[in-house]
């Protein structure tokens, strides 16, 4: 069940806001949320429900242990061990098995045979949460739950269960048992809600027909012109997807009385690799840092090391994107450049006018993108060549015009206009509401309201015409 189904647009959630108002206090309404949360995941994963709340249990008996015993490591080992375990096997198995046997063979050994292994939808992001959970009360951040159902609440809330953002359990914890809700928090989520949505179903689903046509060619095939149009409409479909789906999630908190963190600051503006990942996807970049970066020494152990543990956190953070080659090549790329400017990069783009440390920035994390995108090595490095002309094109077979029609062709100049942030000075001249705030008075609130409610509209047309449209991150 996406966000931007008639299912859960229409039923789903308007079924949860009322149940939660009729149950009156707190604890009432964190059952309502749990319960919801549970069908929630059930209606697109069926059975793996049982995997979730296993991994849940094991946390939550975890964590007491580690609350409660002196031998507080030997309980946070059995988490990590339980949740990377579990992670492994539904993630990666298949993954390592295919790289494997390749070797098997050429040693004359028998190959391993398994069959594929099913990717429950959201793994990546309830096992992080587990882990941030026991891992907190370890360090002392956070006490451990005595209550099971707050942490499986934690654990499985439905905004964020799928895609993010990623809760660390010390910036929840208080908010599990201590909230409100009024009007003003209630109609600033319905406004985040409906932004992004309009970010997923009016942007993104409509360069994604120009990215999926192309990156779906021959790559030997493509001119440079259309090989940049199909990576910078990849580019903007990513970003306003995953962060459509992160407005969406942080609205739908709001209208539950939670307050989560941002996961993205228009990481297209970055003058760096270094601030793009403090742009992008924050939440996960955080999360590396807090509970992997620095429990390895992070730069205070001299600049080798530094070096090293920054190369391990994104050939981590690329693994986690999914098993595959092509998701390490994207993390090391990031790594390298992080390395780069470590040694001094940094500060000549510090010194360099901001366009052109942009244009470095954007530049770098659109050729990642290309791993990134494709499926393979191979084809990732052949579309890399087309990009600066290193096939043999063809301008007859493929031409820019093929793949852009007035719709799509709008929606990329918004993207582009919104990813650079043009949006945003526009609005502080007409001095709009900034985000998060209350909607101001007068004739720039009715402007507002108005502009939400056309929003709305335009997306209940495009809904109602199209197909089923996940969300990229599913799949992660």
């Amino acid at each position: 069940m996406v966000f931007s189904s008639p299912v859960f647009l229409f039923l789903f959630l308007p079924l949860v806001l009322l149940a939660t108002l009729l149950a009156g206090g707190l604890k009432a309404r964190n059952t309502v949320l749990l319960i919801a949360s549970l069908l929630f995941y059930t209606w697109g994963e069926g059975t793996y429900l049982v995997l979730m709340l296993s991994v849940t249990l094991v946390n939550y008996l975890c964590g007491l242990a580690v609350g409660r015993f002196r031998d507080r490591r030997l309980w946070l080992t059995l988490a990590v061990v339980a949740n990377i375990g579990t992670l492994v096997w539904f993630k990666y198995a298949n993954f390592l098995v295919d790289s494997l046997d390749p070797l098997l063979q050429q040693l004359g050994l028998p190959v391993l045979v398994l069959d594929p292994v099913h990717l429950p939808i959201g793994i990546s992001f309830f096992i992080f949460h587990g882990l941030s959970y026991v891992i907190d009360v370890y360090r002392g951040d956070a006490k451990a739950q005595a209550n099971p159902n707050l942490v499986t609440l934690y654990i499985t809330f439905f905004p964020q269960l799928i895609a993010g953002p990623i809760l660390r359990y010390h910036d929840i914890a208080d908010q599990l048992t201590d909230r409100s809700t009024d009007i003003a928090r209630f109609a600033s989520g319905i406004r985040r809600f409906v932004i992004g949505l309009a970010k997923k179903v009016l942007i993104a689903d409509q360069v994604a027909r120009i990215a999926d046509g192309i990156f779906e060619a021959d790559p030997d095939t493509l001119p440079p012109s259309v090989a940049w149009l199909g990576l910078v409409a990849y580019a903007m479909q990513i970003y306003f997807d995953f962060s459509g789906y992160s407005d969406m999630a942080i609205g739908l908190g709001r209208m539950f009385g939670f307050e989560f963190m941002e996961n993205f600051r228009r990481p297209y503006i970055s003058r760096s690799i270094r601030e793009f990942w403090q742009r992008w996807h924050i939440s996960l970049s955080t999360w590396f840092r807090d509970y992997l970066y620095i429990p390895l020494g992070g730069n205070r152990l001299g600049p080798g090391r530094t070096y090293i543990n920054l190369f391990a956190v994104f050939l981590l953070t690329g693994l986690w994107h999914g098993a595959s080659w092509n998701f390490v090549v994207w993390g090391l790329i990031h790594g390298l450049f992080l390395v780069f400017e470590r040694m001094g990069l940094g500060r000549l783009l510090d010194r360099l006018p901001t366009a052109l440390s942009n244009a470095y920035a954007v530049f770098v994390v659109l050729l990642a993108w290309v791993f990134f995108r494709e499926t393979d090595i191979t084809a990732a490095w052949h579309f890399t060549l087309s990009l600066f002309g290193g096939v043999n094109g063809d301008p007859v077979l493929h031409h820019t015009s093929l793949y852009l029609s007035h719709t799509t062709l709008l929606a990329l100049v918004i993207a582009v206009l919104g990813a650079l942030d043009v949006h945003t000075r526009i609005a502080r001249m007409v001095r709009l509401a900034p985000e998060g705030k209350q909607l101001p008075g007068g004739w720039r609130g009715g402007l507002e309201v108005a502009g939400l409610g056309l929003l709305l509209l335009l997306v209940g047309m495009h809904i109602a015409s199209t197909t089923f449209s996940p969300f990229i991150y599913f799949r992660f």
